[in-house]
């Protein structure tokens, strides 16, 4: 997006007490510019066509077609960044993923009473100015995505090995497709992906059901041991520590570091502090510089240290801010992350 021109959102929800709160929220960004409102897919298709907006802002429940449907269409035929608005119901959030699954490329959590526009207003602007810049293309049936032309193996994991990974805008998927392809006996995996706390335990729970790995949201005071990946819970650090010759992790609440509740940063420091060479970190498509400064001092401690390469991420800001930061060995595309985990793990703690 150029200075000059303002980013314009399109609002489509239901609700007008919504509507009304999404549009208050992002009124006083310079940048920023809501360009009309919605209150079903129908009226939406309409002003998309009218209004050329650079993001949707989508909610999930709505009438006379539900935004999921909505979004798979919109996927197919006119690709767009799109931000998907859900609610906090456990069901909401299944299908909040399955809409990330679908090519939205951030969620959101429904706004409400407790909720003020001042709090709304800067994680929404944040996400609409990474859904702008984000890399966006029709999703591909899954039948037309090529399996690996064989499963990763690895001899065995050594338990003084720690895999540390941060992502954001795209993330979900990325990480899906990273840990998807990883053996059931990598070392302990730690994960910081930014997203809204009420769809964090629903994230880990799918990677779990899909991945040879176990996955799980992190507890504070979890062990970390091969085979395992711990997600970090939403709106709170994740740090590695060890006690007793083991590696467990601590969840706390604490500052926002780089405007981010998990944080890269956090948990990589951890890492390069307590892991030191032991360790192998990953960033992934995200906006911003979270993870940049930890990946560096994971490097200086003798860590070895993988990012996505600019083309195959959604943003390429985070990946891009380590990379200048020289705290990056080897840049790679999205589908050679894993099987690059896997040799280095096999090097790695021996």
């Amino acid at each position: 997006m150029g200075a000059e021109r303002k980013i314009r959102v399109l609002i489509v929800d239901d609700s007008a007490i919504v509507r009304k709160m999404l549009t208050e929220a992002l009124a006083s960004e310079p940048d920023l510019e809501v360009v009309g409102t919605a209150p079903d897919p129908y009226v939406a298709r309409d002003k998309i066509v009218k209004l050329r907006p650079d993001v949707l802002t989508l909610d999930i429940e709505m009438p006379r077609m539900d935004g999921l449907t909505f979004l798979r269409k919109l996927m197919e035929f006119r690709p767009m960044p799109v931000i998907v608005i859900s609610s906090l119901a456990q069901a909401s959030s299944q299908i909040a993923l399955e809409a990330l699954q679908c090519g939205a490329v951030e969620v959101l959590a429904k706004p409400s009473n407790a909720y003020s526009v001042r709090e709304l207003g800067q994680d929404l602007a944040d996400k609409v100015r990474a859904a702008a810049n984000a890399r966006v293309s029709a999703v591909q049936p899954k039948s037309s995505v090529q399996p690996p032309i064989a499963p990763l193996a690895l001899a065995g994991a050594s338990r003084s090995s720690v895999i540390a990974i941060g992502a954001s805008t795209g993330g979900t998927e990325a990480l899906r497709e990273v840990l998807e392809a990883l053996p059931a006996n990598m070392p302990g995996i730690l994960v910081v992906q930014h997203i809204p706390a009420v769809f964090s335990t629903a994230f880990a729970n799918r990677l779990d059901a899909l991945c040879r790995l176990r996955v799980k949201e992190a507890a504070d005071g979890d062990r970390l041991e091969p085979g395992l990946a711990l997600i970090a819970p939403g709106n709170f650090h994740m740090t590695l520590c060890k006690a007793g010759g083991e590696y467990r992790v601590s969840v706390q609440d604490g500052p926002r570091v780089c405007y981010q509740r998990p944080s890269v940063d956090v948990l990589f420091e951890s890492v390069a502090q307590t892991a030191k060479s032991d360790a192998i970190g990953a960033i992934l498509t995200g906006m911003g510089s979270d993870g940049a400064q930890g990946m560096l001092k994971m490097k200086r401690a003798g860590a070895r240290t993988v990012a996505q390469d600019e083309a195959s991420c959604v943003v390429f800001g985070m990946p891009r801010e380590a990379i200048l930061a020289g705290a990056v060995d080897r840049v790679l595309p999205l589908h050679r992350v894993a099987a690059e985990l896997t040799a280095l793990s096999a090097a790695t703690g021996r």
